[in-house]
């Protein structure tokens, strides 16, 4: 018996093909031992190994591409050397160490034992992990990449993370996680069909659990504490401060202005807040970030008395004005009135942007409102302080139309510099309805200076003042009973504006002067343009109006030809002609002469002639 299984260990060591093995295993045989050493060594040979098994065995060899595994069976097993790749690069694997390796087959087709390390490792592995699941213990993996519905861990095995375990909130980018280490727990277990579902959450929620005990305990009003910007809202952001949360809002960020709370915190930023408010039972806690520091509003009065001239960042452009900001907490607010002694402005944007450094002066100053009026155009000197010496009263001036108003047309002397020609200076003759008779938009007029208002900054001028009033004799050249001519320049529902001659003075011809029948219509009886003989029925210098009859003139004229007896034989005598004798009578009664004494004898038609 004993010489079959000599003769069974010899035949499997020769069964190795590599020369060197042979040769190695032949020195070892040769090694002298006693009949006790041997006994043993032949009954450890046949210890009981059943396929199936991870068992322990010597590594005898290593070369290039295997590794040859003593696991005390009548023959040696080989495994290929990439399962070792890891153990050999870590300098871990060496000839005489023991391994764990997994029995396969006993005999393969070259008689050797058919092993695996890798399998053994991954046997081992699984109960590991079927210990640390039975005893809920911590496990950690590498999170390999993401699938659908969560996230593929290795943990010497690949596991399954759902989405829902990943945290405690909901995780908008799991991929962030990829090459990261995470400690978990297995919440399920399936060996049979290698199924391992992890939870990550359940361990955040124990550490999260244990440390707000601690935090609820050392809360309270008025407390600094550090916190980590776990989530930001329009609103403001979440502080995580250990197991508990505090809302740290907007408002209580920072003692200057904030659009959003991003613009001060980003998400994981650890930061020093103070306590607001703390209600133990609802476990809310309100926070403050510039509390912490002294508001900067306590000692503006010292730091920007009226007068000052500061300087500041434009951080805000509304529709009235511009908002500075003097330092951290304190701004002011520039006027769209205040910002140029010479432009127009109409929105803030046309001279300052948002980000520009601008100079002003302090013109008000309210601690209790913290509110602070602040004026550009104060840096600069007033273009209105020096007008009465540019542009003196009398002068004769020249500017372009900047606007037409029903009142007047404003007329631009230089940037900034506006002057008024009312309605009323606008001619001495003409009654103008509008300004658009005479002006329009971007004409370039001569004027004059009327008055100056620098306070209110205001300067009046004229455009009639360029010539002479022609109301000032107009009594000595038109009195009441004088026959004029003039042309019809306007008509109305009410009568007839006409230009007389010599003067450039209109005078009126009422509708129901018009003619010494009854007229409906100014239009039926003459149109713009026709050449009217008037008497004068009326003078007013200072309302600058003159009444005009042609119906008066008409009537004189019958009376003139019935009274004298003058039969008007020659049919090319004009109106005009007749008009001139009508006008020669009528000033021989206004110096007093008698006509009728003076009158002369009739004259025959050859005498006429």
């Amino acid at each position: 018996m004993a010489n079959e299984q000599k003769q069974t260990k010899e035949n499997a060591v020769k069964k190795p093909k590599d020369k060197q093995v042979h040769s190695d295993l032949d020195a070892a045989w040769k090694v002298d031992f006693d009949d006790e050493t041997m006994a043993q060594l032949y009954d450890e040979s046949f210890q009981n190994i059943t396929e199936g098994q991870v068992v322990k065995g010597r590594v005898l060899q290593i070369n290039e591409n295997e590794v040859l595994i003593d696991v005390g069976y009548k023959s040696e097993g080989v495994i290929p050397v990439e399962e070792f790749r890891n153990m050999i690069e870590g300098g871990n694997l060496k000839v005489g160490e023991t391994i764990d390796v997994y029995f396969e087959k006993t005999e393969d087709t070259d008689g050797l034992v058919v092993l695996s390390k890798e399998k053994a490792d991954k046997i081992k592995i699984w109960d590991e992990i079927s210990e640390k699941f039975e005893n809920k213990e911590v496990i950690e993996g590498r999170v390999i990449e993401r699938i659908k519905g969560g996230l593929t861990v290795d943990i010497g095995v690949r596991a399954f993370l759902p989405g829902s375990q990943i945290d405690i909130r909901p995780v908008r980018d799991p991929e962030r996680l990829i090459g990261q280490t995470l400690r978990m727990r297995v919440i399920k277990l399936n060996k049979r069909r290698g199924n391992i579902v992890l939870s990550r959450r359940i361990i955040l929620e124990d550490e999260r659990r244990n440390m707000k005990e601690k935090t609820l305990h050392a809360l309270e009003e008025g407390a600094i504490v550090i916190g980590q910007v776990k989530n930001i809202t329009e609103y403001g952001a979440f502080i995580d401060l250990g197991g508990i949360d505090g809302l740290l809002h907007i408002t209580d960020m920072s003692w200057g202005r904030v659009n959003h709370p991003s613009e001060v915190l980003n998400i994981g930023d650890k930061i020093k807040v103070k306590v607001l408010k703390f209600d133990a039972d609802s476990e809310r806690v309100s926070l403050g970030l510039k509390q912490i520091s002294e508001d900067p509003w306590l000692s503006v009065n010292d730091k920007y008395r009226i007068g000052t001239r500061v300087e500041g960042k434009v951080i805000s452009l509304t529709d009235y004005g511009a908002f500075i900001e003097l330092q951290e907490g304190v701004e002011g607010l520039v006027h769209v009135s205040e910002m140029s002694w010479t432009r127009r402005v109409r929105h803030p944007s046309k001279i300052v942007s948002i980000g520009d450094t601008v100079e002003a002066v302090v013109l008000d100053l309210d601690q209790e409102n913290k509110r602070i009026s602040l004026g550009m155009k104060q840096c600069e000197t007033n273009p209105w302080d020096v007008v009465k010496e540019k542009y003196p009263i009398g002068n004769r001036v020249v500017g372009h139309v900047r606007n037409l108003t029903n009142f007047g047309a404003f007329v631009e002397l230089e940037e900034g510099i506006d002057g008024l020609i009312h309605i009323s200076d606008m001619s001495w003759t003409r009654r103008i309805n509008h300004p658009s008779e005479l002006l329009k938009k971007g004409d370039e007029v001569d004027t004059v200076v009327l008055d100056i208002d620098v306070e209110n900054e205001r300067l009046s001028l004229g455009l009639k003042q360029l010539s002479e009033n022609p109301w000032r004799d107009a009594e000595n050249r038109f009195f009441i009973g004088n026959n004029v001519k003039g042309k019809v320049v306007r008509i109305t529902d009410f009568g007839a504006f006409v230009e007389l001659e010599g003067g450039g003075i209109e005078g009126l011809v009422h509708i129901s002067e018009l003619s010494k029948d009854r007229v409906d219509s100014a239009e039926a009886c003459c149109k713009v343009g026709d050449e009217l003989i008037m008497k004068v029925i009326k003078v007013d210098v200072e309302e600058r109006r003159i009444g005009l009859s042609v119906r008066a003139y008409e009537e004189e004229v019958e009376r003139l030809e019935a009274d004298d007896g003058i039969i008007n034989q020659d049919l090319k005598i004009g109106r005009s002609t007749m008009a001139d004798v009508i006008n020669q009578e009528a000033l021989l009664r206004n110096i007093g002469f008698d006509t009728k004494a003076e009158e002369p004898a009739a004259e025959t038609p050859a005498e006429t002639d």
